[in-house]
């Protein structure tokens, strides 16, 4: 009499050891986007764009030998500045440059963590324009260029990150819906697969 022998389901030593998928799961925020993914570049370009605009500020500034804390009314590029505002700026152009190296997530971050650092320091140096405390020299013009280029830091790290609209292939809408992302890759799967002809 036969035997018949039941297959048997191969197994998969990794799988079994890291335990059921928890579609529940938060991805941390280095997992949300892998570091050759196009966003990256964007988020190097704002970074580089912005840190080269702020390096060259600082250097001229520098340059012209104004004293560390003048509010003589010396100016750069149409902007007021005096020793302590050209170090600053030279400082954050600086870190701008690291994210624009480092890329990804961090890049990301760090240009909307110093956006909204220069649009806070736009309104306080607002409210200090006619003070004794007004040390980095700020005129209205300053104000307004630390509002644009916070809003542009912002805008260049929240892009393809912060948003309701998200495409689907986005690594960032992927981590935040793990169980519609899986879905729709194996629905792809199915699509690519050769229908096979009897």
């Amino acid at each position: 009499m036969a035997h018949t022998h039941a297959p048997r389901l191969p197994h998969h030593p990794q799988r079994a050891a890291r335990g059921p998928a928890r579609p529940g799961r938060m991805a941390r925020l280095d997992e949300h986007l892998p570091v050759d993914h196009r966003l990256s570049s964007v988020y190097r370009v704002g970074a580089g764009l912005m840190g080269l605009v702020l390096l060259a500020f600082g250097i001229l500034g520098l340059i012209d030998k104004i004293g560390f804390f003048d509010t003589g009314g010396a100016t750069v590029a149409g902007l007021n500045t005096n020793g302590a505002l050209s170090v600053l700026s030279i400082c954050v152009g600086l870190l701008l440059f690291t994210g624009m190296v480092i890329g990804g997530n961090f890049a990301s971050t760090l240009n909307m963590v110093l956006g909204i650092a220069f649009v806070l320091s736009g309104f306080i140096n607002l409210a200090l324009l006619d003070t004794d405390y007004n040390f980095l020299a700020f005129h209205l013009q300053n104000v307004l260029f630390s509002f644009v280029v916070g809003l542009m830091l912002m805008m260049f790290g929240m892009y393809g990150r912060v948003s309701g609209g998200l495409p689907h292939d986005n690594p960032y809408w992927q981590a935040r819906h793990p169980e519609q992302a899986a879905q729709e890759l194996r629905r792809r799967r199915r699509q690519s697969m050769p229908i096979a002809r009897s």
